[in-house]
């Protein structure tokens, strides 16, 4: 009799997990620990406590957006799909104390992408997290700010702040714009802390930059930004991080810089000082000879406005100048703070070029000698790890390389 109800039981789990492996969960939840109810079909709203586990494999249609506040997560397995399908209404934001988990794998990558049929450049707002991390809009690092989209409080003082856990994520079609000053990038990491993991993300034909790090401490690796309208990677506000493995590219006829770093643009010596450290860096250009009335910033490195930066392994190729480091703060650091070490140029006509800070008309424009910030220059420097070409590390989960 035992062994019968036993039988029966385990027949009747087995269907139970036929059916719900075979069929969409309404609820669009499996494991929650929230109140917070989820529509696949209009993804939408505040989750404010709990944990939010989406169904893996499943499409949500991102009608809105989706905002995790502080002390809630929203966990995103494996495989699992977001559509935007609203513009600048509809993004993903993580307030100051909230956490996003994406739990995607090499083969089972999460994609946020557009919902429409025909998919292009700004069709949805993007990624954005707000950590606790310091910035330096005041400076001394203890100041606060609201982003300049989701309109959602960041900065401060802790700079092990987490904010989750996202691997293998790729970021589709973003960047809807407000106006033509204001517009979200693929991912917006705005004061995001160093116990936050980021890594294997790619920004993928956005309609603004790829990354960008508004301050904060948070380290990232194996990141990929493919033809994205803008700079393929961007920071400000004294963002310092270690970082290994980055790929950018400039495609789709369109783009700007590889790399686009100040420290403030309004107190190029306010503190903390932008450092990050960048091993393993690749940046694709355009074409040493494009046209400069299509690609009007044809650099593969911006270097200014205070930023400090240690890059090594690094492979430069197609752009009009490889490096281009502007400002005072930022040439006073070259050789120190600011250096690169072991480079390759390919195809790049002006490999370095500098101008001082314009202090009065008569010495608007002085050019300056950026050549020291080249510590080492070798034709064997492999960059993200295969030269120009797709990584290895980017096969399975990227796309367009």
């Amino acid at each position: 009799m035992k062994k019968s109800i036993l039988q029966v039981l385990g027949i009747l789990t087995l269907s139970a997990t036929l059916v719900t492996s075979c069929t969409t969960d309404t609820s669009g939840t499996d494991s929650s620990s929230s109140t917070f109810v989820v529509n696949p079909l209009n993804f939408q709203g505040t989750i404010t406590e709990g944990e939010v586990v989406l169904v893996a494999g499943t499409t949500y249609k991102l009608s809105g957006k989706i905002q995790v506040n502080s002390g809630a997560t929203l966990t995103i397995p494996a495989g699992t799909i977001i559509e935007g399908t609203g513009g600048t209404a509809s993004y993903i934001a993580v307030a100051q104390g909230g956490k996003l988990n994406v739990n995607g794998t090499a083969s089972k990558p999460v994609v946020m992408t557009s919902g429409l049929t025909t998919k292009k450049a700004g069709d949805w707002g993007g990624l954005v997290i707000c950590g606790k991390a310091p910035i330096n809009r005041v400076s001394g690092g203890a100041s606060t700010a609201q982003s300049e989209v989701a309109d959602l409080a960041y900065g401060g003082t802790v700079a092990n702040d987490n904010s989750g856990s996202i691997r293998y994520l790729r970021i589709e079609y973003a960047g809807a714009a407000f106006n033509s000053e204001k517009e979200f990038n693929g991912a917006s990491l705005f004061g995001v802390g160093s116990g936050t993991t980021f890594e294997y993300v790619e920004t993928y034909q956005g309609a603004d930059d790829g990354f960008e790090f508004f301050g904060g401490t948070v380290n990232t690796s194996n990141l990929i930004s493919f033809g994205n309208e803008d700079d393929q990677y961007d920071w400000t506000e004294g963002w310092s991080g270690t970082n290994t493995n980055w790929y950018g590219k400039i495609s789709f006829g369109k783009g700007n810089r590889g790399i686009e770093a100040d420290n403030f643009e309004l107190g190029f010596a306010n503190t903390p000082i932008a450092n990050p450290t960048i091993t393993n860096l690749t940046l694709v250009g355009p074409g040493s000879g494009a046209s400069s009335l299509i690609y009007t910033e044809n650099q593969g490195l911006k270097l200014r406005r205070g930023t400090k930066g240690i890059f090594s392994n690094v492979v430069l190729s197609s752009w009009a100048t490889g490096v281009d480091v502007e400002n005072d703060e930022s040439l006073n650091a070259i050789g120190t703070g600011l250096k690169i070490t072991g480079i390759n140029f390919i195809d790049v006509t002006t490999k370095t070029k500098g101008k001082k800070t314009a202090v009065a008309p008569a010495t608007s424009g002085v050019s300056a000698d950026a050549s020291l910030v080249i510590a080492s220059e070798i034709s064997t420097a492999t960059g993200a790890g295969n030269g120009v070409n797709a990584p290895s590390w980017s096969a399975g989960w990227s796309v367009g390389l």
